[in-house]
Protein backbone atom coordinates (compact mmCIF):
# COMPACT_ATOMS: atom_id res chain seq x y z
CA UNK A 1 0.00 0.00 0.00
CA UNK A 2 2.84 2.37 0.86
CA UNK A 3 4.43 1.82 -2.56
CA UNK A 4 1.09 2.50 -4.28
CA UNK A 5 0.55 5.74 -2.37
CA UNK A 6 4.09 6.89 -3.17
CA UNK A 7 3.54 6.25 -6.87
CA UNK A 8 0.25 8.10 -6.84
CA UNK A 9 1.75 11.02 -4.92
CA UNK A 10 4.70 11.44 -7.26
CA UNK A 11 2.88 10.88 -10.54
CA UNK A 12 1.51 14.46 -10.79
CA UNK A 13 5.01 15.86 -10.22
CA UNK A 14 6.53 13.44 -12.70
CA UNK A 15 3.97 14.40 -15.32
CA UNK A 16 4.13 18.13 -14.56
CA UNK A 17 7.93 18.23 -14.46
CA UNK A 18 8.11 16.32 -17.75
CA UNK A 19 5.64 18.67 -19.43
CA UNK A 20 7.44 21.72 -18.07
CA UNK A 21 10.82 20.47 -19.31
CA UNK A 22 9.36 19.73 -22.74
CA UNK A 23 7.81 23.19 -22.96
CA UNK A 24 11.03 24.92 -21.91
CA UNK A 25 12.94 23.04 -24.61
CA UNK A 26 10.16 23.71 -27.14
CA UNK A 27 10.20 27.42 -26.29
CA UNK A 28 13.95 27.65 -26.80
CA UNK A 29 13.59 25.87 -30.14
CA UNK A 30 10.61 27.97 -31.20
CA UNK A 31 12.47 31.18 -30.34
CA UNK A 32 15.83 29.75 -31.39
CA UNK A 33 16.99 32.87 -33.24
CA UNK A 34 16.62 34.93 -30.07
CA UNK A 35 18.24 32.22 -27.95
CA UNK A 36 21.13 31.88 -30.40
CA UNK A 37 21.65 35.67 -30.40
CA UNK A 38 21.89 35.60 -26.60
CA UNK A 39 24.49 32.83 -26.60
CA UNK A 40 26.44 34.62 -29.32
CA UNK A 41 26.61 37.75 -27.13
CA UNK A 42 27.73 35.64 -24.16
CA UNK A 43 30.53 34.21 -26.31
CA UNK A 44 31.91 37.44 -27.78
CA UNK A 45 31.29 39.98 -25.03
CA UNK A 46 33.41 40.06 -21.92
CA UNK A 47 30.61 42.03 -20.26
CA UNK A 48 28.25 39.05 -20.44
CA UNK A 49 30.58 36.04 -20.31
CA UNK A 50 29.25 35.29 -16.81
CA UNK A 51 25.82 34.57 -18.33
CA UNK A 52 26.96 31.02 -19.14
CA UNK A 53 26.90 30.36 -15.37
CA UNK A 54 23.38 31.64 -14.79
CA UNK A 55 21.28 28.64 -15.98
CA UNK A 56 23.30 26.00 -14.05
CA UNK A 57 23.33 28.15 -10.90
CA UNK A 58 19.57 28.64 -11.16
CA UNK A 59 19.07 24.88 -11.66
CA UNK A 60 21.25 24.15 -8.61
CA UNK A 61 19.30 26.62 -6.47
CA UNK A 62 16.03 24.97 -7.49
CA UNK A 63 17.48 21.50 -6.79
CA UNK A 64 18.29 22.60 -3.24
CA UNK A 65 14.55 23.10 -2.62
CA UNK A 66 13.48 19.78 -4.14
CA UNK A 67 12.32 18.29 -0.81
CA UNK A 68 10.14 21.31 -0.03
CA UNK A 69 8.69 21.27 -3.54
CA UNK A 70 7.96 17.54 -3.41
CA UNK A 71 5.85 18.11 -0.28
CA UNK A 72 3.40 20.19 -2.35
CA UNK A 73 0.89 19.32 -5.03
CA UNK A 74 1.33 20.97 -8.46
CA UNK A 75 -1.62 23.24 -9.22
CA UNK A 76 -1.37 24.79 -12.70
CA UNK A 77 -2.42 28.44 -13.08
CA UNK A 78 -4.51 29.20 -16.21
CA UNK A 79 -4.37 32.90 -15.23
CA UNK A 80 -0.71 32.89 -16.33
CA UNK A 81 -1.86 32.66 -19.95
CA UNK A 82 -2.44 36.43 -20.01
CA UNK A 83 1.11 37.37 -18.83
CA UNK A 84 2.51 34.79 -21.27
CA UNK A 85 0.54 36.39 -24.10
CA UNK A 86 1.71 39.87 -23.04
CA UNK A 87 5.37 38.74 -22.97
CA UNK A 88 4.92 37.15 -26.41
CA UNK A 89 3.43 40.37 -27.80
CA UNK A 90 6.29 42.46 -26.39
CA UNK A 91 8.73 39.94 -27.89
CA UNK A 92 7.06 40.36 -31.28
CA UNK A 93 7.08 44.16 -31.16
CA UNK A 94 10.69 44.30 -29.95
CA UNK A 95 11.71 41.93 -32.75
CA UNK A 96 9.96 44.13 -35.30
CA UNK A 97 11.67 47.19 -33.80
CA UNK A 98 15.01 45.31 -33.60
CA UNK A 99 15.39 46.05 -29.89
CA UNK A 100 17.51 43.02 -29.07
CA UNK A 101 17.84 43.59 -25.34
CA UNK A 102 14.06 43.66 -24.81
CA UNK A 103 13.60 40.80 -27.27
CA UNK A 104 15.95 38.57 -25.27
CA UNK A 105 14.54 39.72 -21.95
CA UNK A 106 11.09 38.59 -23.10
CA UNK A 107 12.42 35.14 -24.01
CA UNK A 108 13.69 34.73 -20.45
CA UNK A 109 10.33 36.01 -19.20
CA UNK A 110 8.48 33.37 -21.21
CA UNK A 111 10.66 30.59 -19.78
CA UNK A 112 10.21 31.89 -16.22
CA UNK A 113 6.41 32.23 -16.58
CA UNK A 114 6.14 28.65 -17.75
CA UNK A 115 7.07 27.46 -14.26
CA UNK A 116 4.10 28.91 -12.31
CA UNK A 117 1.82 28.17 -15.27
CA UNK A 118 2.46 24.44 -14.77
CA UNK A 119 3.42 24.02 -11.11
CA UNK A 120 1.33 26.76 -9.50
CA UNK A 121 2.05 29.53 -7.02
CA UNK A 122 2.78 27.53 -3.82
CA UNK A 123 5.70 25.71 -5.44
CA UNK A 124 6.83 28.77 -7.40
CA UNK A 125 7.00 30.79 -4.19
CA UNK A 126 9.71 28.47 -2.91
CA UNK A 127 11.92 29.14 -5.94
CA UNK A 128 11.19 32.78 -6.70
CA UNK A 129 14.84 33.80 -6.39
CA UNK A 130 16.22 30.99 -8.62
CA UNK A 131 13.64 31.94 -11.26
CA UNK A 132 14.40 35.63 -10.93
CA UNK A 133 18.12 34.86 -11.09
CA UNK A 134 17.54 33.62 -14.66
CA UNK A 135 17.06 37.22 -15.77
CA UNK A 136 20.80 37.71 -15.36
CA UNK A 137 21.10 35.51 -18.47
CA UNK A 138 19.60 38.31 -20.57
CA UNK A 139 22.38 40.57 -21.97
CA UNK A 140 20.87 43.72 -20.56
CA UNK A 141 22.39 46.87 -19.12
CA UNK A 142 24.79 48.22 -21.75
CA UNK A 143 22.49 51.21 -22.24
CA UNK A 144 24.05 52.58 -19.04
CA UNK A 145 27.50 52.77 -20.65
CA UNK A 146 27.36 56.44 -21.81
CA UNK A 147 26.15 57.60 -18.38
CA UNK A 148 28.80 55.54 -16.61
CA UNK A 149 31.52 56.91 -18.90
CA UNK A 150 30.41 60.47 -18.20
CA UNK A 151 30.38 59.94 -14.43
CA UNK A 152 33.77 58.17 -14.52
CA UNK A 153 35.29 61.12 -16.40
CA UNK A 154 33.69 63.58 -13.95
CA UNK A 155 35.13 61.81 -10.91
CA UNK A 156 38.57 61.26 -12.45
CA UNK A 157 38.97 64.91 -13.45
CA UNK A 158 37.68 66.15 -10.09
CA UNK A 159 40.01 63.82 -8.18
CA UNK A 160 43.01 64.82 -10.31
CA UNK A 161 42.34 68.51 -9.72
CA UNK A 162 41.95 67.85 -5.99
CA UNK A 163 45.32 66.07 -6.09
CA UNK A 164 46.92 69.19 -7.55
CA UNK A 165 47.25 67.97 -11.14
CA UNK A 166 46.06 70.51 -13.74
CA UNK A 167 43.53 69.07 -16.21
CA UNK A 168 42.07 70.29 -19.48
CA UNK A 169 38.96 68.32 -20.37
CA UNK A 170 36.88 68.12 -23.53
CA UNK A 171 34.13 65.52 -23.53
CA UNK A 172 35.55 62.16 -22.48
CA UNK A 173 39.12 63.21 -23.26
CA UNK A 174 41.44 65.18 -21.01
CA UNK A 175 45.05 66.32 -20.90
CA UNK A 176 47.35 66.37 -17.89
CA UNK A 177 51.03 67.46 -17.96
CA UNK A 178 52.23 63.90 -18.53
CA UNK A 179 49.94 63.03 -21.42
CA UNK A 180 46.46 62.58 -22.88
CA UNK A 181 43.82 60.22 -21.50
CA UNK A 182 40.42 59.17 -22.74
CA UNK A 183 37.48 57.46 -21.04
CA UNK A 184 36.31 54.78 -23.48
CA UNK A 185 33.68 52.06 -23.16
CA UNK A 186 36.07 49.68 -21.38
CA UNK A 187 36.51 52.35 -18.69
CA UNK A 188 32.79 52.72 -18.03
CA UNK A 189 32.77 49.89 -15.49
CA UNK A 190 29.57 48.38 -16.87
CA UNK A 191 31.05 44.87 -16.83
CA UNK A 192 32.11 45.31 -13.20
CA UNK A 193 28.64 46.57 -12.36
CA UNK A 194 26.72 43.71 -13.97
CA UNK A 195 29.05 41.01 -12.62
CA UNK A 196 28.99 42.51 -9.11
CA UNK A 197 25.19 42.75 -9.09
CA UNK A 198 24.86 39.11 -10.15
CA UNK A 199 27.26 37.64 -7.58
CA UNK A 200 26.09 40.12 -4.94
CA UNK A 201 22.44 39.07 -5.18
CA UNK A 202 23.47 35.41 -5.14
CA UNK A 203 25.60 36.01 -2.03
CA UNK A 204 22.69 37.81 -0.34
CA UNK A 205 20.27 34.99 -1.11
CA UNK A 206 22.60 32.29 0.20
CA UNK A 207 23.73 34.14 3.33
CA UNK A 208 20.70 36.04 4.54
CA UNK A 209 17.12 35.10 5.43
CA UNK A 210 15.93 38.62 6.13
CA UNK A 211 14.59 40.35 3.02
CA UNK A 212 15.82 43.63 4.41
CA UNK A 213 19.40 42.39 4.60
CA UNK A 214 19.14 40.88 1.13
CA UNK A 215 17.94 44.13 -0.41
CA UNK A 216 20.56 46.17 1.43
CA UNK A 217 23.40 43.93 0.26
CA UNK A 218 22.03 43.92 -3.31
CA UNK A 219 22.04 47.73 -3.16
CA UNK A 220 25.62 47.67 -1.91
CA UNK A 221 26.56 45.33 -4.77
CA UNK A 222 25.08 47.91 -7.15
CA UNK A 223 26.77 50.99 -5.70
CA UNK A 224 30.21 49.61 -4.77
CA UNK A 225 31.36 48.67 -8.32
CA UNK A 226 30.39 52.11 -9.63
CA UNK A 227 32.36 53.91 -6.94
CA UNK A 228 35.20 51.38 -7.19
CA UNK A 229 35.45 51.97 -10.94
CA UNK A 230 35.74 55.70 -10.38
CA UNK A 231 38.58 55.17 -7.91
CA UNK A 232 40.17 52.61 -10.26
CA UNK A 233 40.16 55.09 -13.18
CA UNK A 234 41.64 57.84 -11.03
CA UNK A 235 44.38 55.60 -9.62
CA UNK A 236 45.33 54.34 -13.08
CA UNK A 237 45.73 57.89 -14.41
CA UNK A 238 47.61 58.90 -11.26
CA UNK A 239 49.88 55.87 -11.48
CA UNK A 240 50.59 56.60 -15.13
CA UNK A 241 51.32 60.23 -14.29
CA UNK A 242 53.77 59.63 -11.43
CA UNK A 243 55.55 56.82 -13.32
CA UNK A 244 56.07 58.88 -16.46
CA UNK A 245 53.58 56.67 -18.31
CA UNK A 246 55.61 53.56 -17.63
CA UNK A 247 52.92 51.88 -15.51
CA UNK A 248 49.15 51.42 -15.93
CA UNK A 249 49.22 52.15 -19.66
CA UNK A 250 48.19 49.95 -22.56
CA UNK A 251 46.90 46.53 -21.53
CA UNK A 252 48.33 46.99 -18.03
CA UNK A 253 45.53 49.26 -16.91
CA UNK A 254 42.94 46.59 -17.77
CA UNK A 255 44.85 44.00 -15.72
CA UNK A 256 45.22 46.41 -12.81
CA UNK A 257 41.53 47.20 -13.11
CA UNK A 258 40.42 43.59 -12.75
CA UNK A 259 42.81 42.99 -9.85
CA UNK A 260 41.50 46.08 -8.09
CA UNK A 261 37.89 45.04 -8.77
CA UNK A 262 38.56 41.53 -7.45
CA UNK A 263 40.01 42.90 -4.22
CA UNK A 264 37.03 45.25 -3.76
CA UNK A 265 34.47 42.47 -4.29
CA UNK A 266 36.37 40.16 -1.92
CA UNK A 267 36.33 42.84 0.79
CA UNK A 268 32.63 43.42 0.15
CA UNK A 269 31.90 39.71 0.69
CA UNK A 270 34.10 39.52 3.78
CA UNK A 271 32.27 42.43 5.36
CA UNK A 272 28.87 41.09 4.28
CA UNK A 273 29.65 37.68 5.78
CA UNK A 274 29.83 39.25 9.26
CA UNK A 275 26.04 39.63 9.21
CA UNK A 276 25.25 36.25 7.61
CA UNK A 277 22.31 34.30 9.02
CA UNK A 278 21.97 30.54 9.41
CA UNK A 279 19.76 28.81 6.83
CA UNK A 280 16.13 28.37 7.76
CA UNK A 281 15.10 24.83 8.61
CA UNK A 282 12.89 23.16 6.02
CA UNK A 283 9.23 22.99 7.01
CA UNK A 284 7.50 19.73 6.19
CA UNK A 285 4.18 20.07 4.41
CA UNK A 286 1.34 17.62 4.53
CA UNK A 287 0.49 15.88 1.30
CA UNK A 288 -2.96 16.32 -0.16
CA UNK A 289 -5.21 13.28 -0.58
CA UNK A 290 -4.57 10.97 -3.53
CA UNK A 291 -7.87 12.03 -5.08
CA UNK A 292 -6.66 15.62 -5.36
CA UNK A 293 -3.44 14.49 -6.99
CA UNK A 294 -5.34 12.41 -9.54
CA UNK A 295 -7.56 15.39 -10.33
CA UNK A 296 -4.54 17.63 -10.93
CA UNK A 297 -3.00 15.10 -13.28
CA UNK A 298 -5.68 15.77 -15.90
CA UNK A 299 -5.38 19.56 -15.87
CA UNK A 300 -1.85 20.05 -17.37
CA UNK A 301 -3.01 18.68 -20.72
CA UNK A 302 -5.58 21.45 -21.09
CA UNK A 303 -3.00 24.00 -19.93
CA UNK A 304 -0.49 22.54 -22.39
CA UNK A 305 -2.73 23.15 -25.40
CA UNK A 306 -3.44 26.75 -24.36
CA UNK A 307 0.20 27.52 -23.55
CA UNK A 308 1.36 25.99 -26.84
CA UNK A 309 -1.01 28.27 -28.75
CA UNK A 310 0.06 31.37 -26.83
CA UNK A 311 3.76 30.60 -27.40
CA UNK A 312 3.34 29.84 -31.10
CA UNK A 313 1.24 32.86 -32.09
CA UNK A 314 4.01 35.53 -31.89
CA UNK A 315 6.40 33.40 -33.95
CA UNK A 316 3.71 32.60 -36.53
CA UNK A 317 2.80 36.30 -36.76
CA UNK A 318 6.46 37.28 -37.23
CA UNK A 319 6.99 34.68 -39.96
CA UNK A 320 3.86 35.88 -41.76
CA UNK A 321 5.09 39.48 -41.68
CA UNK A 322 8.62 38.55 -42.80
CA UNK A 323 7.23 36.61 -45.76
CA UNK A 324 5.92 39.85 -47.26
CA UNK A 325 9.14 41.85 -46.83
CA UNK A 326 11.63 42.39 -49.61
CA UNK A 327 14.81 40.30 -49.37
CA UNK A 328 16.52 41.92 -52.36
CA UNK A 329 19.63 43.99 -51.75
CA UNK A 330 18.75 47.72 -51.99
CA UNK A 331 20.28 49.70 -54.85
CA UNK A 332 21.07 53.14 -53.47
CA UNK A 333 21.72 55.53 -56.33
CA UNK A 334 22.80 59.15 -56.37
CA UNK A 335 20.08 61.80 -55.90
CA UNK A 336 19.25 63.67 -59.11
CA UNK A 337 19.78 67.29 -58.05
CA UNK A 338 17.36 69.53 -59.95
CA UNK A 339 18.35 72.98 -58.67
CA UNK A 340 21.21 74.71 -60.57
CA UNK A 341 24.22 75.91 -58.67
CA UNK A 342 25.34 72.60 -57.17
CA UNK A 343 27.81 70.17 -58.67
CA UNK A 344 29.18 66.81 -57.58
CA UNK A 345 32.93 66.75 -57.10
CA UNK A 346 35.47 63.98 -56.62
CA UNK A 347 36.27 64.88 -53.06
CA UNK A 348 37.68 62.49 -50.47
CA UNK A 349 35.35 62.08 -47.51
CA UNK A 350 36.57 64.26 -44.67
CA UNK A 351 34.39 62.37 -42.20
CA UNK A 352 32.36 59.14 -42.21
CA UNK A 353 30.00 58.04 -39.40
CA UNK A 354 30.55 54.67 -37.75
CA UNK A 355 27.59 52.47 -38.75
CA UNK A 356 27.67 48.67 -38.60
CA UNK A 357 26.82 46.65 -41.72
CA UNK A 358 24.45 48.95 -43.63
CA UNK A 359 22.71 47.28 -46.57
CA UNK A 360 23.87 50.11 -48.83
CA UNK A 361 25.84 53.35 -48.45
CA UNK A 362 26.19 56.58 -50.39
CA UNK A 363 28.95 59.15 -49.92
CA UNK A 364 29.03 62.29 -52.09
CA UNK A 365 30.42 65.83 -51.91
CA UNK A 366 28.76 68.87 -53.49
CA UNK A 367 30.13 72.34 -54.16
CA UNK A 368 28.04 75.45 -54.52
CA UNK A 369 28.88 77.72 -57.43
CA UNK A 370 30.73 80.80 -56.26
CA UNK A 371 31.34 79.44 -52.79
CA UNK A 372 34.66 79.49 -50.95
CA UNK A 373 37.10 76.59 -51.71
CA UNK A 374 36.32 74.69 -48.50
CA UNK A 375 32.57 75.38 -48.68
CA UNK A 376 31.39 71.94 -49.73
CA UNK A 377 28.49 69.85 -48.44
CA UNK A 378 29.09 66.18 -47.73
CA UNK A 379 26.20 63.75 -48.00
CA UNK A 380 26.31 60.34 -46.35
CA UNK A 381 23.40 57.88 -46.39
CA UNK A 382 23.48 54.58 -44.50
CA UNK A 383 20.55 52.49 -45.80
CA UNK A 384 19.19 49.44 -43.97
CA UNK A 385 16.95 46.54 -44.99
CA UNK A 386 16.34 43.14 -43.35
CA UNK A 387 17.51 44.48 -40.04
CA UNK A 388 18.85 42.05 -37.46
CA UNK A 389 21.06 41.90 -34.37
CA UNK A 390 24.18 42.79 -36.37
CA UNK A 391 22.51 45.12 -38.89
CA UNK A 392 20.14 47.77 -37.63
CA UNK A 393 19.42 51.42 -38.19
CA UNK A 394 19.37 52.38 -34.50
CA UNK A 395 22.11 50.87 -32.37
CA UNK A 396 24.47 51.99 -29.63
CA UNK A 397 27.29 50.92 -31.96
CA UNK A 398 26.19 53.44 -34.60
CA UNK A 399 27.76 56.77 -33.74
CA UNK A 400 28.91 59.99 -35.33
CA UNK A 401 32.27 59.65 -33.59
CA UNK A 402 33.33 56.85 -31.28
CA UNK A 403 34.83 57.69 -27.87
CA UNK A 404 38.58 57.79 -28.25
CA UNK A 405 38.42 58.35 -32.02
CA UNK A 406 41.79 59.62 -33.21
CA UNK A 407 40.30 61.85 -35.91
CA UNK A 408 37.15 63.45 -34.52
CA UNK A 409 35.56 64.20 -31.14
CA UNK A 410 32.04 65.39 -30.40
CA UNK A 411 32.03 68.96 -29.11
CA UNK A 412 28.33 69.87 -28.89
CA UNK A 413 24.96 68.35 -29.81
CA UNK A 414 21.78 70.37 -30.32
CA UNK A 415 18.42 70.19 -32.08
CA UNK A 416 17.69 72.44 -35.05
CA UNK A 417 14.81 73.23 -37.43
CA UNK A 418 15.48 73.57 -41.15
CA UNK A 419 13.22 75.15 -43.80
CA UNK A 420 12.14 73.04 -46.78
CA UNK A 421 11.11 74.17 -50.25
CA UNK A 422 7.48 73.26 -49.48
CA UNK A 423 7.43 75.76 -46.63
CA UNK A 424 7.48 73.06 -43.96
CA UNK A 425 10.35 72.59 -41.53
CA UNK A 426 12.50 69.55 -40.81
CA UNK A 427 14.02 68.61 -37.46
CA UNK A 428 17.70 67.66 -37.49
CA UNK A 429 20.28 66.83 -34.84
CA UNK A 430 23.17 69.28 -35.17
CA UNK A 431 26.53 68.01 -33.95
CA UNK A 432 29.80 69.93 -33.90
CA UNK A 433 32.91 67.82 -34.42
CA UNK A 434 36.45 68.91 -33.76
CA UNK A 435 39.85 67.30 -33.70
CA UNK A 436 40.70 65.35 -30.50
CA UNK A 437 42.28 67.03 -27.51
CA UNK A 438 45.95 67.72 -28.15
CA UNK A 439 45.65 67.98 -31.93
CA UNK A 440 47.16 71.02 -33.66
CA UNK A 441 44.51 70.85 -36.41
CA UNK A 442 41.73 73.36 -35.69
CA UNK A 443 39.29 72.00 -38.30
CA UNK A 444 35.68 71.81 -37.13
CA UNK A 445 32.67 70.20 -38.81
CA UNK A 446 28.95 70.78 -38.48
CA UNK A 447 26.92 67.60 -39.00
CA UNK A 448 23.15 67.44 -39.48
CA UNK A 449 21.59 64.04 -38.90
CA UNK A 450 18.10 62.53 -39.14
CA UNK A 451 16.42 59.16 -39.66
CA UNK A 452 14.19 58.29 -42.61
CA UNK A 453 11.85 55.35 -41.92
CA UNK A 454 9.45 54.68 -44.78
CA UNK A 455 8.65 58.37 -45.43
CA UNK A 456 8.73 59.32 -41.75
CA UNK A 457 11.48 61.58 -40.42
CA UNK A 458 12.75 61.85 -36.87
CA UNK A 459 15.89 62.55 -34.87
CA UNK A 460 14.75 60.34 -31.99
CA UNK A 461 16.19 56.84 -31.63
CA UNK A 462 13.04 55.68 -29.85
CA UNK A 463 10.68 57.07 -32.50
CA UNK A 464 12.80 55.57 -35.27
CA UNK A 465 12.44 52.18 -33.57
CA UNK A 466 8.69 52.69 -33.15
CA UNK A 467 8.22 53.79 -36.78
CA UNK A 468 10.16 50.76 -37.94
CA UNK A 469 8.04 48.38 -35.86
CA UNK A 470 4.81 50.01 -37.08
CA UNK A 471 5.94 49.84 -40.69
CA UNK A 472 6.73 46.13 -40.42
CA UNK A 473 3.49 45.46 -38.55
CA UNK A 474 1.57 47.07 -41.44
CA UNK A 475 3.44 44.92 -43.94
CA UNK A 476 5.50 47.77 -45.44
CA UNK A 477 8.94 46.34 -44.72
CA UNK A 478 11.73 47.57 -42.49
CA UNK A 479 13.56 49.95 -44.84
CA UNK A 480 15.20 52.86 -43.09
CA UNK A 481 18.16 55.17 -43.50
CA UNK A 482 20.36 57.51 -41.53
CA UNK A 483 20.94 60.71 -43.53
CA UNK A 484 23.92 62.96 -42.75
CA UNK A 485 24.86 66.35 -44.17
CA UNK A 486 28.09 68.01 -43.08
CA UNK A 487 30.41 70.84 -43.91
CA UNK A 488 33.48 72.61 -42.54
CA UNK A 489 32.83 75.32 -39.97
CA UNK A 490 34.82 78.19 -41.53
CA UNK A 491 33.25 81.02 -39.55
CA UNK A 492 30.34 81.37 -37.12
CA UNK A 493 27.00 80.80 -38.86
CA UNK A 494 28.50 79.98 -42.26
CA UNK A 495 28.08 76.21 -41.92
CA UNK A 496 24.43 76.51 -40.86
CA UNK A 497 23.72 78.80 -43.80
CA UNK A 498 25.39 76.50 -46.34
CA UNK A 499 23.68 73.34 -45.07
CA UNK A 500 20.35 75.18 -44.90
CA UNK A 501 20.73 76.28 -48.53
CA UNK A 502 21.55 72.71 -49.60
CA UNK A 503 18.50 71.30 -47.81
CA UNK A 504 16.23 73.98 -49.28
CA UNK A 505 17.47 73.23 -52.79
CA UNK A 506 18.03 69.48 -52.75
CA UNK A 507 16.28 67.64 -49.94
CA UNK A 508 13.40 66.75 -52.24
CA UNK A 509 15.86 64.93 -54.52
CA UNK A 510 17.32 63.01 -51.57
CA UNK A 511 13.83 62.03 -50.43
CA UNK A 512 12.88 60.87 -53.93
CA UNK A 513 16.03 58.71 -54.12
CA UNK A 514 15.23 57.06 -50.78
CA UNK A 515 11.76 56.19 -52.06
CA UNK A 516 13.16 54.78 -55.31
CA UNK A 517 15.54 52.63 -53.31
CA UNK A 518 12.70 51.33 -51.14
CA UNK A 519 10.49 50.61 -54.15
CA UNK A 520 13.29 48.92 -56.07
CA UNK A 521 13.75 51.64 -58.66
Amino acid sequence: MSAILTTRTRSPWLQTATLLALFVVATLLLYRDTAAAMVEIWSRSGTFAHCFLVPPISAWLIWRRRADIAALTPTPMPTLLLPLAAAGLIWLMSDLAVVNAVNQLMLVTLVVLLVPAFVGWPATRLILFPLGFLFFAAPFGEFTTPWLMERTADFTVTALVATGIPVYREGQQFIIPSGTWSVVEACSGVRYLIASLMVGTLFAYLNYRSMRRRWIFAGVALVVPIAANWVRAYLIVLLGHVSGNQLAVGADHLIYGWVFFGVVILLMFMIGARWSEPPQAAVARAEGPPAAARGVARIPWAISAAVALVLALPVLALNALLAHESHAAPQLGEPALSVPGWRVVDHAALWVPTYDNPSAQLQRSYFADGAAPRSFVGLHVAYFRQQSADRKLVSSNNQIALPGDKYWAVATIADARVALESGATLSVKATQLRRPVGSTDATQLLVWQLYWVNDRYTTSDSLAKAYGALSRLLGRGDDGAAVFLYTVETQPGAADALLGRFVLDNFGAIEAQLRRTRDGG
